[in-house]
């Protein structure tokens, strides 16, 4: 009987213990810094922000770089994420099964009550928007397909997370609650409160909480193991994302659908 080789046995244990790639890892947190913001990026801005060593992260960029998952600016030598992310990002959202299904209903719920409506899903601690339906006048609109907004400053993130397990909605409140203008609850004990009441009543609001001027009303999209009333669903069911309305707020009033 043939004994294991200690070296393996140490590499698989560290494995176990890590459950990921290390290049994997880095090269992952280099995009999403790079996606964090607006700036293009240098090797010592990302080696600072991320903890990384300098030669490390250069070699990490120039790997993505081949792949045109970030490409260099010729003149700044700072990078930003290339053309490839875009055709990633495009196929998620047209593989994204619950923005496939709305995409009808969303323009005839925008038809109906003459405003804007948004299609997102939980995505970490923010509601990542899959589908965007402008509002039917002629203002300048900007699309959202593919913005982040916290939850706690959303319509969309309070229906969905007050419909999520405690685990997982213990977790989210004890991440930090960012104020995005004067309105935004950042109270747990508050935003408790307003979840418990979107499980009452069914749906969501939200009164200039993420944008001075905008107000929102959402409500939870379920799966097919939901029951009929989605206030009162299963254990078994899952909250899939949710849509929402959005209204121009006009002095200070809420005005949404």
């Amino acid at each position: 009987m043939s004994r294991p080789d200690p070296g393996s046995t140490v590499v698989s244990a560290a494995a176990a213990r890590r459950g990921t790639i290390q290049s994997v890892d880095r090269a992952a947190r280099i995009l999403k810094e790079l996606g964090s913001g607006p700036s293009r990026l240098g090797v010592t801005e990302l080696s600072d922000r991320l903890g990384l060593a300098k030669g490390t992260v250069y070699g990490l960029l120039r790997t993505l770089e081949r792949q045109e998952m970030v490409e260099q600016d010729p003149e700044t030598g700072k990078y930003r994420l290339g053309p490839a992310m875009l055709q990633l990002g495009n196929a998620f959202l047209d593989n994204h099964e619950l923005r496939s299904r709305s995409l009808l209903w969303a323009d005839s719920l925008a038809s109906r009550v003459g405003e804007a409506v948004r299609v997102g899903v939980l995505n970490g601690t923010t509601m990542l928007i899959v589908h965007h339906v402008f509002r039917p006048d002629d203002s300048v609109q900007i699309l959202e397909v593919g913005a982040s907004i916290p939850w706690h400053a959303c319509a969309l993130g309070k229906a969905v997370v007050a419909y999520a397990d405690d685990h997982e909605r213990a977790a989210l409140m004890r991440e930090p609650l960012v104020a995005l203008t004067g309105r935004t609850i950042t109270d747990p004990p508050r935003l408790a409160g307003a979840l418990g009441a979107v499980v009452a009543e069914g749906f969501a609001t939200e009164d200039q909480e993420a944008i001075v001027g905008e107000a929102e009303i959402a409500a939870a999209v379920f799966d097919h193991r939901c029951d009929r009333h989605a206030r009162r669903c299963s254990d078994e069911s899952q909250s899939l994302g949710g849509v929402v309305s959005r209204a121009v707020v006009n002095d200070h009033q809420f005005a949404g659908h």
